[in-house]
């Protein structure tokens, strides 16, 4: 398996030019306060974890570089939010929410004419597939234009005035004011657009801190954002987290967190505010997402499913497969059908077609999913499929192991990568209770046929996580649906409607019913003197 693990890396010549880094790129200058400015001081290096044969041996495909701005300039950058929000009296949070909308749609249009070279750059920083990068980028787009189109529905509902108890008022979002927005590297793109876009359109203004990996995709993107917003509306932080994250949230002039990442991270981060009471948290954490085969199930869809669910893009999503739960009975037939299926899977290059298995962006997770195997190994598991856990590089071929237990860490700590527990079990008491006690609550996906089983499992899980999948893998989709979780999974819900809801306040602004009240609200509105008190309807 070694041998045919290191044939998968190709040779410079071997890439088709369509797939090739013309250049790495060189960003040596960040966008502040509507300007991108150069920068002087050190630069990181992106390598990606594609590697390339040489007449000696393997090499690092080189990306790019990217500024490691200090403490002061990242400091620089808070200050111009702060500015440019004003206490709530900026350009920005006073603009219509038509005007709002107008630059959003402005900095799509620019988006989509750097579609190509942004899915190039994911695929070669996070050595995502190039197909599964076109998805990311057009989903990423797709959210934007729902994003807006709920914001119209909901500026609808609030134009309107309410009557109630001699009391005139109406009920509209305002801003929250200055965003701290960061990302995770396996969605870098359309999961930081899902804090960034609602954030940004209701009136909040925004620092941008791309992830550890997938930071130079978001360079294309830059001019777009300088001409569509108005200065100092959205700037760029770029750096080590000790360096420029810390001193942002210790200013305490940060109202709002939007993190994607672990628990442990986000709660560092919001011990470092002073004022934690008053800094909003809307955060996407781990996962430990269940799956539980019935005695019943159909053991080649439930396959399928828990195949696709804990393998695509390498089995690094929030949302993939982390355990499976199968009866004893049926085990082996279950085992089987996974075995097959993983040997189905095509392992290669991100760039190319139909390929499943690809290089990891972190070089070490490979030895840290090593290390979780031969802990399963010294309790008593086994890897089931031929060549599961081989490493070579950064490239790491997917493990299956059989019988996981209690006492292994892989039965209670996320992978975030290409391995596969499976759990037996003998009673339905044993995978509810696993749930039950587990420290996360985001999904399950639960296989069966049995009405009154899978309605038992329902009722259960239901009150533990957020969302139940039956007969399919766990997902985020549609965006539309509530995204969130329980526990140590998520603070806040996160859907296109819910976001807008998640980065505002409910104001009301009103008025006894006199004569006079009404005059004066008539003619506010009628004269079109304010942006927040107005009857315009959206189309």
């Amino acid at each position: 398996m070694k041998d045919t693990i290191t044939s998968l890396f190709p040779r410079e010549e071997e890439i088709s030019k369509k797939y090739r880094i013309d250049s790495p790129v060189c960003q040596n200058y960040y966008l502040v306060n509507g300007e991108l400015r150069g920068w002087d001081g050190p630069l990181q290096e992106v390598l990606s974890p594609v590697w390339v044969k040489t007449g000696t041996g393997f090499t690092r495909t080189q990306v790019g570089h990217y500024p490691l701005l200090t403490r002061e300039a990242a400091c620089e950058a808070l200050e111009v939010a702060v500015r440019a929000y004003d206490n709530g009296r900026g350009v920005w949070p006073t603009m219509s929410v038509g005007e709002r909308i107008q630059c959003v749609q402005r900095f799509t249009l620019a988006m989509l004419a750097k579609r190509e070279p942004i899915v190039k750059l994911l695929m070669w920083e996070i050595g995502k597939s190039y197909s599964e990068a076109e998805r990311e980028f057009d989903r990423a787009v797709t959210y934007i234009r729902e994003t807006l189109e709920a914001l119209k529905e909901l500026d609808r509902v609030s134009s309107r005035f309410v009557i109630q108890q001699g009391i005139i008022g109406q009920i509209r979002r305002a801003p929250l004011g200055v965003v701290l927005c960061m990302g995770p590297y396996n969605f870098p793109l359309y999961e930081t657009f899902t804090t960034l876009i609602p954030s940004l359109v209701m009136g909040n203004t925004l620092l941008l801190k791309p992830p550890r990996f997938g930071i130079l995709l978001f360079q294309p993107l830059l001019e777009a954002l300088r001409d569509s917003f108005p200065a100092g509306v959205i700037s760029t932080v770029y750096g080590e987290g000790e360096t420029v994250v810390q001193p942002l949230l210790a200013s305490g002039k940060v109202d709002v967190l939007a993190f994607i990442g672990t628990n442990r991270v986000a709660d560092a981060l919001r011990r470092t505010h002073p004022r934690p009471h008053r800094l909003r948290c809307v955060l996407g954490l781990d996962a430990k997402n269940p799956a539980i085969i019935l005695p019943d199930a159909d053991l080649d869809l439930a396959a399928s499913e828990c195949i696709r669910g804990s393998l695509t893009y390498n089995g690094q999503r929030c949302t993939a497969l982390k355990i499976i739960f199968v009866p004893r009975s049926v085990a082996d037939a279950f085992l089987e059908q996974m075995v097959k299926g993983i040997t189905e899977l095509k392992c290669g290059m991100p760039w190319e077609e139909g390929v499943t298995i690809t290089p990891l962006p972190e070089m070490e997770k490979p030895a840290y999913l090593t290390g979780l195997i031969r802990d399963a190994e010294n309790y008593g598991a086994g890897i089931v499929n031929p060549g599961g856990g081989t490493a070579v590089k950064s490239f790491f071929y997917p493990a299956l192991l059989y019988p996981v237990s209690a006492e292994m860490r892989l039965y209670g700590e996320e992978q975030f990568g290409p391995v596969i527990p499976v759990v037996p079990y003998d009673d339905i008491s044993e995978p509810i209770n696993y749930v039950v006690n587990s420290n996360y609550g985001q999904q399950a996906s639960i296989f069966g046929r049995d009405t009154d089983q899978l309605a038992h499992l329902v009722d259960s899980l239901v009150n533990q996580v957020c969302r139940i999948n039956i007969n399919s893998q766990c997902q985020r989709s549609p965006d539309t649906f509530p995204f969130n979780g329980r526990k140590d999974s998520a603070e806040g819900t996160q859907s296109v409607s819910d976001a807008l809801r998640i980065f505002s306040i409910r104001i009301v602004v009103s008025a006894r019913e006199t004569d006079e009240n009404r005059e004066i609200i008539t003619n506010i509105v009628k004269e079109r003197k304010s942006h927040f008190l107005t009857t315009d309807f959206i189309l």
